[in-house]
């Protein structure tokens, strides 16, 4: 069974110019990596992902990897594991990216981005600071974008899509019902799991998205206010 949102219904004014430029970063760099032979591929996931152990312990030794510890909290945000670890992640940032992008403005949302996606690691690195797993993938930074969906759309329309083998329809639901669920899921996923396993880093998502909700009310423009306008009046004058 297959349910994901496919498309909002919540219009913008500005052209999502930093959202189609972050996909297209990313797919330029997963196509790179298809490129490199595995031994290769898996060298340069470990010099530019995230390794917590890394990060957090300055004296261990930084020889094998391509860039400082504390930037790879930001190389890490593109690279993908896979096509569909690319796909879901960038179906995801498509559908939201560009509401929060036109509440923000271009360079507003680049560094709330950005700072969603440090607050991502840092929070998948404290769960477990000797792990040498290296962490990669846009989905804490895009975390940040869904919490900052909900706080402003939460009432937005999301179409999902319902797939059970043959069976394949449409839906309809508001966003707080859908991101609402998605986070419960990562919550409860990252009680369940084992972070020294590997595998999906679910408390990144959980921290991107407490950030992302967080942030917009430090991000999000306030309504300019018009010298010498007459005070706002109540239903009764």
């Amino acid at each position: 069974m297959l349910v994901v949102p496919i498309r909002d219904h919540n219009p913008t004014v500005r052209p999502p110019v930093v959202t189609v430029s972050i996909i297209a970063a990313c797919v330029l760099v997963f196509l790179y990596q298809l490129t490199l032979p595995e031994a290769e591929g898996d060298r340069f996931v470990f010099r530019f992902g995230m390794i917590p152990a890394l990060l957090l312990d300055n004296t261990l030794g930084t020889k094998n990897i391509g860039v400082p510890p504390w930037a790879t909290v930001f190389t890490s945000m593109f690279l993908h594991g896979g096509i569909m670890h690319l796909a879901g992640n960038m179906l995801f940032l498509w559908i939201f990216g560009n509401n929060i992008e036109d509440s923000l403005g271009h360079l507003r949302f680049i560094v709330f981005y950005l700072l969603c996606g440090v607050a991502a690691g840092f929070a998948h690195a404290a769960i477990d600071m000797q792990s040498t797993i290296p962490m990669i993938g846009a989905s804490g930074a895009i975390s940040g974008v869904l919490g900052a969906y909900l706080v402003l759309h939460p009432h937005a329309r999301i179409t999902m899509l319902l797939w059970i083998f043959v069976f394949v329809r449409t839906f309809e639901q508001p966003a707080y019902i859908v991101l609402g669920l998605w986070i419960g899921f990562q919550v409860l996923y990252a009680l369940l799991s084992d972070p020294s396993e590997g595998g999906v880093a679910f408390m990144a998502h959980v921290g991107g998205f407490i950030a992302g909700a967080a942030l917009i009310f430090v991000f999000r423009p306030r309504p300019a206010r018009v010298i010498g306008a007459p005070p706002r009046r109540g239903p009764w004058g």
